[in-house]
């Protein structure tokens, strides 16, 4: 009795099967990374158009950035959709302890990449290279940005921080998410039958790890370091 009052409680209304209700919430996740990519999409369009115009100030000034710490936060979300995979396939199996074991260690990864990137912003600023708000770079990093012209280089660093900065909105989302389905694991709510929240939260969180794979070669490697 309590197992079909289980799984009634989580079947909504309009599905027939919970295989049903997963097709759609799964056809539903990948309708809205369509409309992600697409937003995206248009970023790296823009940052593509100006960068074949002033290709020298966007070098230039793509060597001020921290490769060190963006080549850290790059092993750090590659580690974070390793234990998400995990997590996935925790649920799938009803293994609620490990469940809740990835889920955590993927909250931690994601707040140590949010925490760099705050370090990073914070040598920024302090290095007055903010567009707009603050720019005003001195000594070694002014004759860097010199040459390719600071106008140029500020329109860089307005990309830098747009696109850096939505990536990480959308980070502080994935993370909430995710203490969402850790709540809800604790509560042992999820069963090899019911695992469609995990599952999509995964690919949503895949997809924001992804981006970040085409934002630190085009915003940190484009200068010729290596």
């Amino acid at each position: 009795m309590s197992e079909v009052h289980t799984k009634t409680s989580i079947l909504a209304h309009q599905f027939e099967n919970l295989d049903q209700q997963l097709e759609t919430d799964t056809l539903g996740i990948w309708v809205f990374l369509v409309t992600e990519i697409m937003f995206f999409g248009g970023l790296f369009a823009c940052y593509t158009v100006y960068r074949s115009f002033y290709l020298p100030a966007f070098e230039a000034t793509s060597r001020v950035l921290n490769v060190r710490l963006g080549a850290l936060n790059t092993m750090v979300l590659l580690s974070s959709s390793f234990t998400m995979a995990m997590a996935v396939r925790s649920a799938q199996t009803a293994k609620r302890n490990a469940l809740m074991a990835f889920l955590a260690l993927t909250m931690v990864l994601g707040v140590v990449f949010l925490g760099v990137k705050a370090i990073e912003y914070h040598a920024e600023y302090m290095e007055h290279i903010i567009p707009g708000v603050d720019f005003a770079p001195q000594g070694e990093i002014l004759q860097h940005l010199s040459p390719g012209g600071l106008g140029h280089a500020q329109i860089f660093m307005c990309f830098y921080f747009l696109m850096t900065g939505v990536h990480a909105i959308h980070m502080i989302i994935g993370l909430g998410l995710l203490l969402t389905l850790l709540l809800r694991a604790r509560r042992g709510t999820f069963t090899s039958q019911y695992f469609a929240p995990v599952e999509v939260t995964g690919l949503y969180w895949h997809f924001v790890d992804i981006v970040w794979i085409f934002l630190f070669p085009l915003l940190y490697l484009i200068g010729g370091r290596y």
